[in-house]
């Protein structure tokens, strides 16, 4: 096992900021390498070491061995290294695509191994509805909920024992992302759900900013994190600005960089080393410049680390 430092913990951007989309308007998916590589170079001139190429950007594990060789060589090519995959909206057990999903998931853990990475991430979140992609900001319109049949929920628990197996059987861990409304939507519930599914190869990703941002209640960020930070393995980090007003009973949000806003996350990361964390991280931002401010991130989360771990 690793012992990091302050300076080469992983801490990863998410490709999915640059989109789907070539510099020529076409699928980033099937571009010539070199998008691929410039899209690497201007995260590694931000001084990032990882990425996360997160589906939204490229499918790793729709890439013919060929194009994965030749997506390992930008990597290379940038000093870059993927010790995360994180995948998006497809859930092993949606009503309809639940099958195809699995299969797709199987692949990704496969190219997971091809790239030296240590753990794929994966939820139960769903497409965003119309709505959802009508609203200034996704969360702000409800979206998918899991099915509270018990058949459902046993398949999701078996589904996802299975592709642990498969992970650990190539030397790697997967790792389920916190999202409201899923089966892993609360802490208790995500906690509930890792001891279903039972299996050494299966952590969690504790990805609280997911429920800062949306406008309901919101059980206080360091109880949460008390409950899942033993059992993570992969932390997406990010932080919104929060507010409501009781009088009117009005909510804001809206995302910050890690060290601004209602999460305080330096006794939190604190706690996750003394609780043995020694995983990947992924800081998330959306809006405005993400680079940016997800370069700033990286900072603020090095600074923090350098502290506490002294």
């Amino acid at each position: 096992m690793t012992t990091y430092t302050a300076e080469n913990w992983p801490i990863a951007c998410p490709m999915l900021l640059f989109g789907n989309l070539d510099s020529k308007g076409g699928p980033i998916q099937d571009a010539d390498p070199e998008e691929w590589n410039k899209q690497m170079a201007e995260v590694a001139f931000e001084g990032f070491t990882e990425m996360d190429p997160l589906d939204v950007w490229v499918r790793v594990g729709d890439l013919s061995p060929q194009r994965l060789d030749a997506f390992k060589q930008g990597m290379t090519a940038n000093k870059l290294t993927v010790p995360g995959i994180s995948t998006s909206r497809k859930s092993v057990v949606d009503a309809e695509r639940g099958d195809e999903y699995l299969a797709y998931s199987h692949r990704v853990i496969d190219a997971a191994a091809a790239l030296d990475t240590k753990v794929v991430s994966f939820g139960f979140f769903q497409a965003t509805t119309p709505a959802q992609n009508a609203a200034t900001w996704f969360w702000l319109e409800d979206g998918h909920k899991d099915s509270a049949d018990p058949e459902v929920y046993h398949a999701a628990v078996t589904r996802i024992r299975e592709l642990a197996e498969h992970a650990q059987s190539v030397g790697i861990e997967i790792t389920l992302e916190m999202y409201e409304d899923t089966y892993v939507g609360s802490a208790d519930d995500a906690v509930q759900f890792l001891k279903d599914v039972d299996h050494p190869a299966c952590g969690l990703n504790p990805d609280v900013g997911n429920l800062v941002r949306l406008h309901r209640p919101f059980e206080p960020a360091a109880e949460q994190f008390e409950k899942m930070l033993p059992y993570t393995n992969y932390w997406h980090i990010k932080n919104y600005l929060r507010d409501y007003d009781p009088a009117t009973g009005a909510y804001f949000s809206n995302p910050s960089p890690l060290g601004g806003g209602y999460i305080n996350y330096r006794p939190i990361i604190a706690r996750g080393l003394e609780l043995g964390f020694d995983g990947p991280f992924m800081v998330e931002h959306y809006g405005s410049d993400s680079l940016f401010n997800l370069a700033e991130s990286r900072k603020y989360l090095r600074r923090v680390l350098a502290a506490k771990l002294a």
